[in-house]
């Protein structure tokens, strides 16, 4: 049984700021299934955008969701971040968007490979 989103995402922002990024919730999105969606700015002009990764990715135990990056380029401009999320909250309104403000770049969840 996969955890309700609202639960995901605040365990998501404590445990980013727990090791020191800062994480604020951006958007609030649907508390039980809403898609979550997690902008990385490095604070240096680089930013990432991770979602929710295909579905038929199968579950490594211990993880309750996988992200993928939603871009080719390792970073992007952050305006090319928000733009790609502004066309995201236009297709679906129920999504959830924390934004995560860390000069390593950590992401803090499990990624798809």
């Amino acid at each position: 049984m996969r955890l309700r989103s609202d639960i995901f995402v605040a365990a998501l922002i404590r445990r980013a700021e727990a090791q020191g990024a800062s994480a604020m919730l951006r958007r609030r999105g649907a508390a039980e299934a809403g898609a979550i969606f997690i902008k990385i700015d490095r604070l240096d002009g680089r930013a990432a955008l991770l979602g929710p990764a295909p579905q038929s990715e199968d579950l490594p135990d211990g993880v309750d969701r996988l992200f993928a990056r939603l871009h080719k380029d390792e970073w992007l401009m952050p305006f090319e971040a928000e733009e790609r999320m502004r066309r995201e909250i236009a297709f679906d309104a129920d999504l959830w968007l924390v934004e995560i403000e860390d000069r390593d770049g950590r992401s803090f969840v499990d990624l798809a490979i």
